[in-house]
């Protein structure tokens, strides 16, 4: 093979995976653009009258990963299944996105924590590497990390909206992830970065609820659920 022979066939060769990662951004966008439909959806928690609709937004935001669970299905015959990490990075940042909005819709509506495998099956994704486009770990423990932020900023608003209960039980569901997290070695740069911030979440929260008890406001849940509103 001569040199121009070779030239030409690694062109071919970057010409082709060029036109797979722009099949990929192209499905990557219209995720994003869901993404935010959900988002903006779930945002109304934090509005005053908010608290109400949380059953009526969590139904609405599932119908919405239908679309969510089409796209990726989509996602998934752009490249071979094996080279899954040799594109991560285009769908890495919306996908973790995605694991936050989910654990947020399980969270408003059991206020537990959304396991991996629940998540994979809310995305239509595997879990396990090996058959093929799957949720990785660490985008799972960043997507739940995200969701910390969204709880410390629903602890606020919940004082705002008059419900009391609702920061002391967030309190005890982040210092809870908290010590999950305490249990893992981290050794992710982002991802660690990410969990240093959780500190931040836990104070922020602890501030709400100190201010509450210190205005005799804050009552302990009750045994066998508590009184959530």
């Amino acid at each position: 093979m001569s040199v121009t022979e070779m030239f030409t066939y690694i062109q071919g060769f970057l010409g082709a995976d060029q036109d797979v990662r722009e099949d990929i951004r192209k499905v990557v966008q219209l995720l994003e653009q869901t993404a935010r439909e959900i988002l903006t959806l779930l945002q109304g928690v934090h509005q005053p009258s908010g608290f109400k609709e949380i059953p009526s937004k969590c139904a609405k935001a599932r119908d919405l990963f239908c679309t969510v669970r089409t796209h990726l299905a989509d996602l998934k015959t752009k490249f071979p299944a094996e080279q899954y990490y040799r594109f991560h990075e285009h769908w890495r940042f919306v996908l973790q996105r995605l694991v936050f909005l989910a654990a947020f819709v399980v969270y408003l509506e059991s206020e537990n924590l959304v396991k991996r495998e629940e998540v994979a099956e809310i995305l239509g994704i595997e879990v396990v590497r090996e058959k093929g486009f799957h949720l990785d770990v660490e985008d799972y423990l960043a997507g739940v990390l995200i969701m910390a932020s969204e709880l410390s900023r629903l602890a606020v608003n919940s004082v705002t909206a008059g419900d009391y209960g609702r920061p002391l039980r967030i309190s005890n569901f982040i210092n809870e992830l908290d010590s999950g997290f305490r249990l893992l070695n981290l050794k992710n740069d982002p991802l660690r970065k990410r969990y240093d911030g959780l500190k931040y979440d836990v104070k922020k929260i602890e501030e709400v609820v100190y201010d509450l008890s210190i205005r005799g406001l804050a009552k302990e849940p009750e045994a066998g659920g508590g009184d959530k509103k």
